[in-house]
């Protein structure tokens, strides 16, 4: 039996360069499987480059992105470039923009996404062969995490301006591969860790640019622990069993 105590917030420090390892290797097997050419067909990054982003919700039918999320969503970023790129998406006939600032995907835009899910569906399928039942008690754990993420968003009231919101859950239609599935849980709770990430620095002081420009020390080891403190509310629903078997599932898939 195992005996090994891990917290809920140390959890989220151990689980958060997992994530993003098998994230990240998930969407560089798109890129190079097919998901370059696709976004050439449709204009380029000009024309796509945050429909990738933004794809778990403006999938969606109806699904919209407004402003605050978008600004949450691209805080590390210099804002006007990005009103830029997505007046770009905008001309390409891909995003359609309210006045509101809200977002969402046109009829172009979504057959965009629609070939991006297939895209991802068979580069992940081949990316993961092997790994079946790994890949789906991942999906169920995660499931059940994002799930907890929202209702504990909704408990506290989150403000405007939520990154994780903005995306989540994700757009996951009848039929959604696995390793769709994953990869998407995957995405969506990164953003909620940029924003647990977020507030501590803002707590701390900090804005996104001089925060990115810390040097390791103990004022950004501080940081990292209130990250982790404030990311940890959605692990309490697993067991310390299931963190650590998610922790060895996503070491053992590829990527």
């Amino acid at each position: 039996m195992n005996t090994v105590e891990l917290t809920p917030h140390r959890f989220a420090g151990l689980l958060a360069p997992a994530v993003d390892r098998t994230f990240r290797a998930g969407m560089l097997a798109g890129r190079e499987g097919g998901g370059a050419e696709l976004s050439q067909r449709y204009g380029g990054p000009t024309g796509t480059g945050f429909l990738v982003d933004l794809r778990t919700r403006l999938a969606a039918p109806g699904g919209t992105v407004d402003g605050p999320g978008f600004a949450a969503i691209t805080r590390y970023g210099d804002p006007v470039s990005a009103r830029r790129a997505m007046d770009k998406h905008v001309a390409h006939g891909m995003i359609h923009r309210r006045p509101d600032g809200a977002l969402s995907a046109t009829e172009r835009g979504a057959a965009f996404l629609a070939e991006l899910y297939q895209v991802h569906a068979e580069v992940t399928e081949e990316l993961w062969a092997g790994h079946d039942e790994r890949v789906a008690r991942l999906v169920a754990s995660l499931g059940r995490v994002l799930a907890y993420a929202l209702v504990l968003a909704d408990e506290s009231g989150d403000p405007d301006g939520s990154a994780f919101t903005a995306l989540a859950p994700p757009y996951e239609p009848d039929g959604t591969a696995p390793g769709v599935l994953l990869l998407n849980r995957l995405g969506t709770l990164r953003y909620h860790r940029a924003d647990a990430h977020a507030a501590a620095w803002t707590a701390a002081g900090h804005t996104a640019s001089s925060v990115a420009a810390l040097p390791a020390g103990p004022e950004r080891l501080a940081i990292e622990l209130e990250t982790d403190r404030r990311a940890a509310g959605p692990y309490t629903v697993l067991s310390a069993d299931e963190r650590l078997t998610m922790l060895a599932d996503l070491a053992a898939l590829p990527g």
